[in-house]
């Protein structure tokens, strides 16, 4: 028998990641990258001392009750930890980690993706040119919105939300931010702060939402405040899906009040939800704002560093409970 902590990997994760722990644990894989119900969690716990999960996993009050006491760190592969009852865990006597900094430059790559894409319609101009119904062109074709030199509101100005204005800025965008207090000068970088919500949404020609999903923010972006962006404004959302009232989204792009919208995260996933299929103002992508190599060996390497530091007996670098 191994004398290396046994730790459960729930999903495939990159060659680097898995080579690393192989090395250092005595790792029980998911080659096959398949998802386990809440039984399997549970039922599997008794096997482990470490679990490295991602946000597919969801450990709620239930689940963190019925953990076997073998369970002693819950390394997450994210930066949300939404799908963890952190305080179940903790009185569980479970240490929970996650695995920030190192996707803020890949999501807010994809924020920018979807925001020029949305902007531009490049999603229905792509299906165009596929069924092979490009038959004409004119002044007045596939008109979009510019971008250069507009407005842009950032919720939530944390890691991902900060390089995000950066990349604005690089398309001379006037930076605004709402979160929960004003950020210093220097990482405020020129950014115009706003202590209310509603004050930001008034001035937003595109808005990002860059917050964490709490019950305090579910459905911040409800039929009302989806109101309160200026007409043709454009919204997209890279941080949770449930961020956003979805039926109150379609609606408000169906009156045409926003011009369109572009999402990574939804409120179901997989999946998505399928009234969005019919909608040619989103533009849609299955939830990769940190899908690039480089992040992915980051964000198992940093998951990596905390069960090395919890099982050295240091504290995690990032310990959320």
């Amino acid at each position: 028998m191994s004398d290396k902590p046994r730790l459960w990997i729930t999903r495939k994760l990159s060659a680097a990641t898995e080579a690393r722990a192989q090395r250092d644990y005595d790792v029980i894989p998911n080659p096959e990258d398949e998802v386990f119900s809440a039984e399997e969690l549970i039922a599997k716990s008794a096997e482990v001392d470490a679990i490295l999960p991602c946000h597919s996993e969801v450990f709620s009050a239930d689940v963190a009750a019925r953990l076997s006491d073998r369970v002693k760190i819950i390394a997450n592969h994210s930066v949300g930890v939404d799908h963890c009852d952190l305080a179940a865990l903790k009185a569980q006597g479970i240490v929970v980690t996650n695995t920030p900094d190192v996707l803020s430059d890949a999501t807010a790559e994809i924020a920018f993706l979807l925001l020029l894409g949305a902007a531009r319609r490049a999603s229905e101009g792509d299906r165009m040119v596929r069924a092979g119904a490009w038959t004409s062109w004119s002044p007045a074709f596939m008109v979009g919105q510019q971008v250069t030199g507009k407005r842009l509101g950032i919720v939530g100005m944390g890691r991902v939300g900060r390089v995000m204005a950066r990349r604005g800025r690089g398309f001379d965008m006037e930076v605004h931010y709402y979160n929960r207090k004003r950020l210093p000068p220097e990482l405020e970088e020129g950014a115009t702060f706003h202590d209310n919500l509603d004050d930001l949404l008034a001035v937003s020609e595109f808005l990002s939402l860059h917050c964490p999903a709490t019950p305090e923010t579910t459905d911040l972006m409800n039929r009302e405040r989806l109101a309160k962006l200026p007409a043709g404004a454009i919204l997209v959302n890279t941080a949770r899906g449930a961020l956003v009232d979805e039926a109150a989204l379609i609606e408000a792009l169906q009156s045409g009040h926003l011009a369109a919208a572009g999402l990574d995260v939804f409120r179901q996933e997989p999946g998505g939800n399928p009234a969005f299929a019919a909608l040619d103002t989103l533009f849609m992508l299955p939830h990769i704002g940190s899908a690039t190599r480089d992040t992915r060996d980051a964000m198992g390497f940093r998951a990596l560093d905390n069960l090395d530091a919890f099982f050295a007996g240091r504290e995690p670098a990032d310990r959320v409970a």
